[in-house]
């Protein structure tokens, strides 16, 4: 199963976009980790050198519905600005976002169910009386055309096969037009707060999230102590 993901800096500055560089990185070391495979679907460059506006990657592999989601969120960095030495935040947050993948609309013969049927408008009588003209249909999309254009019944299947290929091309290009669409509504929707990860420092290392919960679980041990005393 292939899933994929969107990183993105939204509207953040250019410290967000170092920082997605930073993860970009970090998920294609961990998905190699984890022996998945994964494909840089794009990547659009920011204004600073090493940094990431946004980019999308296909994820597959026997845990990839695991990895992905251990991603899917907001992402904190703590740390000072590689670019603005006497800025004053310490706290930077990106998006990671899933894409849904576009459906595939290549063509194969096998897919393509051809009809002949009679031809009918103006043509003359011979038209009317020969079954030339020819439907083609997408079988996977139902996405059909009607070629009547030639007495050849040959000719209007080629015809057929052409606009047919053309009408798909342009279903495709929808749906491109639509994904565009979802990835710059995903660039105005980076939250902050409750990440999934926090990194820190120049050296961007990890912070387990498993920590904010020490306080709590040594809470719950003295609470039981209480009880039993």
């Amino acid at each position: 199963m292939e899933r994929i993901i969107q990183i993105t800096a939204g509207r953040g500055p250019a410290e967000c976009t170092w920082v997605v560089a930073q993860v970009l990185k970090k998920v294609l070391e961990e998905a190699q980790e984890q022996q998945l495979d994964t494909v840089l679907l794009q990547r659009e460059v920011g204004t600073e050198n090493g940094t990431v506006e946004t980019a999308s990657i296909a994820i597959k592999g026997k845990n990839a519905d695991q990895f992905v989601n251990s991603w899917i969120g907001t992402v904190q960095w703590i740390g000072q600005s590689q670019f603005r030495k006497m800025h004053k935040r310490k706290n930077w947050f990106i998006g990671i976002f899933e894409i849904e993948p576009q459906k595939n609309t290549s063509v194969s013969e096998n897919d393509i169910q051809y009809q002949a049927m009679r031809s009918s408008g103006a043509g003359g009588q011979h038209v009317n009386k020969v079954s030339s003209a020819i439907r083609a249909t997408h079988i996977p999309t139902g996405i059909a055309v009607v070629s009547m254009d030639s007495r050849s019944q040959h000719q209007n299947k080629k015809l057929a096969t052409e606009r047919l290929i053309k009408k798909l091309e342009d279903e495709k290009l929808i749906q491109l037009k639509y994904h565009v669409g979802k990835q710059w509504e995903n660039q105005l929707n980076v939250q902050r707060g409750n990440p999934v990860r926090v990194f820190t420092g120049s050296d961007f290392k990890k912070n387990k999230v498993e920590k904010s919960y020490k306080g709590t679980r040594q809470k719950l041990k003295n609470d039981l102590r209480n009880e039993h005393n």
